[in-house]
């Protein structure tokens, strides 16, 4: 289960109105080293536990195995993750062949806004929308388990 993404920063919310879909997303780490993480998410009313590997020299694939998990036994979880919650709301948009997932994020991230789009190949052709901006795929600081320790609202 290779995971093939690509990020990159939002230039504006035009996002919102071409969103089919929204959820609110809470997730922590029970582990944030970069050789794995392992991630507790709640998406809407849905629980998820995910572990994924390291990134590869790309910064584009890595490991990733996702499985669903009791609402409850997620809210369980999270009271034993490292400090740092992320809280955003997730849209989702179809964009030609591919659908982003725009994050919006809040409390100490607050003011980041990055979309996400998976291919099946690193070199796959993608359409990019107006309002997608600088890619970021390679800088590690605006992976989760970063945003959870290093804020975005403390980069200088």
């Amino acid at each position: 289960m290779i995971e093939i993404e690509r990020k990159f920063l939002v230039t504006n919310d035009d996002f919102k109105q071409q969103a089919f879909r929204q959820n609110r997303i809470k997730q922590g780490y029970l582990s944030a080293v970069p050789e794995r993480t392992v991630r507790v998410r709640i998406k809407g009313d849905r629980g998820f536990m995910t572990v994924k590997g390291v990134s590869s020299a790309t910064g584009m694939s890595r490991f990733e195995w996702e499985k669903e998990i009791s609402l409850e036994d997620a809210n369980q979880l999270l009271l034993l993750c490292e400090r740092g919650v992320i809280d955003k709301t997730r849209f989702e948009v179809k964009k030609g062949n591919h659908i982003y997932e725009i994050d919006e994020f809040y409390g100490e991230n607050e003011g980041l806004v990055m979309a996400e789009i998976e291919l099946n190949s690193e070199n796959e052709p993608f359409e990019k929308p107006e309002w997608l901006g600088d890619e970021v795929t390679t800088d590690p600081r605006y992976y989760n388990s970063y945003l959870s320790t290093n804020p975005y609202k403390s980069w200088k």
